[in-house]
């Protein structure tokens, strides 16, 4: 019980607005604001001829186009993570966790196979698997994997090559690659990880689980479905402002004269995987065209890109624990650099 006469310590606004954030406080009204106030903002600076310089420019145009080309993928992932929550029966996925790691892992890698969306609708999916009972680890090597595995992403990196044997050696490289990068992380990380050691709590999810129970599924699902896509969606447009803004201020000059040295030509072409977040369905067209790196340097591109970038370092950080991008990128990181050298040497 407070004593009269003292007052309660103050709070800092930004720290207040820094916890709603990531704790999800932040409702779907303040976030409409928040987003039609930007909207705003570009449409008033256009008008008044403000962002016409060559910065502003692609401050913009990355901005948009991380937006758009990501929140299509977000909604697929929220609509295929209410489906689970709420029509997939607790038992079905009993047999599952009852597997070996061994095989657990592995087997969820290789279902990525059957979930043709991007890095950003695997986030919500693996999310609610875990939530659900699957093994943290499966759940990471599913949520690493099915961003590089799924049919549309091989497609686009054998067109993007120009196909026949150049094609499927890059092809072969980052499905194998991309497989052993996900089995590894999910077994380093989840191997002693339980779950809610592993995924931030949300307001409001265990009320939701409680109207699934009591409710009609058709609510439920429509609940968990704007849920997701609203949680997951305000940090896909703080990431993609935070990529435009480097974008926009480091000049593309400044790696390319690291394309001669394999290590750091493989390093470089990883921290620009993660600068430009791209989506993994057209990223081989732009490591394509970076003629003046060696192939092993490209593949480390295209398998790093979907495992870790800015948008999906503040996805990974509303969704879960503060360690887990920093063991991700311990295990990952080494990982690919090995096995690019390893492709370079057999290719």
């Amino acid at each position: 019980m407070e004593r009269a006469g003292v007052a309660a310590p103050t709070v800092p606004s930004f720290l207040r607005l820094r916890r709603a954030w990531e704790t999800g406080v932040v409702s779907e009204t303040v976030f409409g604001r928040l987003l039609g106030g930007f909207v705003l903002l570009v449409v008033v600076a256009s008008a008044l001829r403000l962002g016409h310089g060559p910065a502003a420019q692609t401050f913009l145009l990355v901005f948009t186009s991380i937006v758009i080309e990501a929140l299509p993928f977000i909604l697929v992932g929220a609509l295929a993570s209410a489906a689970i929550a709420v029509f997939l029966p607790e038992r079905a996925l009993d047999s599952l966790a009852r597997l070996p790691l061994a095989l657990q892992i592995p087997g969820a890698a290789l279902s990525g196979v059957a979930f043709p969306v991007c890095e950003c609708g695997s986030v919500p999916v693996a999310r609610r698997l875990i939530a659900r009972g699957v093994h943290p680890g499966a759940g990471i090597a599913f949520m690493l994997s099915s961003p590089v595995l799924n049919p549309i992403v091989l497609a686009s990196t054998w067109v993007a090559y120009g196909g026949h044997a150049r094609g499927a050696e890059m092809v072969a490289g980052r499905a194998s690659l991309g497989l052993v990068a996900a089995c590894a992380a999910g077994l380093a990380i989840g191997r002693r990880t339980r779950a809610s050691d592993l995924l931030r709590a949300r307001p409001g999810e265990r009320a939701e689980a409680h109207d699934h129970e009591q409710g009609d599924r058709a609510t439920a699902f429509s609940t968990h479905l704007v849920s997701d896509f609203l949680f997951m969606g305000k940090f896909i447009v703080l990431g993609a402002g935070l990529s435009a803004l480097v974008q926009a201020s480091v000049p593309e000059s400044a790696l390319s004269t690291l394309g001669g040295a394999p290590v750091l030509s493989s390093l470089a072409l990883m921290l620009v995987a993660f600068v430009l977040s791209l989506c993994s369905e057209a990223d081989a067209f732009i490591a394509a065209s970076f003629t003046s790196f060696s192939s092993g340097a490209q593949l480390a591109f295209l398998v790093f890109g979907p495992i870790a970038d800015l948008k999906l370092s503040v996805l990974y950080g509303a969704t879960f624990r503060r360690w887990f991008l920093l063991r991700l990128l311990a295990v990952t990181v080494p990982l690919i650099v090995i096995g690019t050298l390893i492709f370079e040497a057999v290719t």
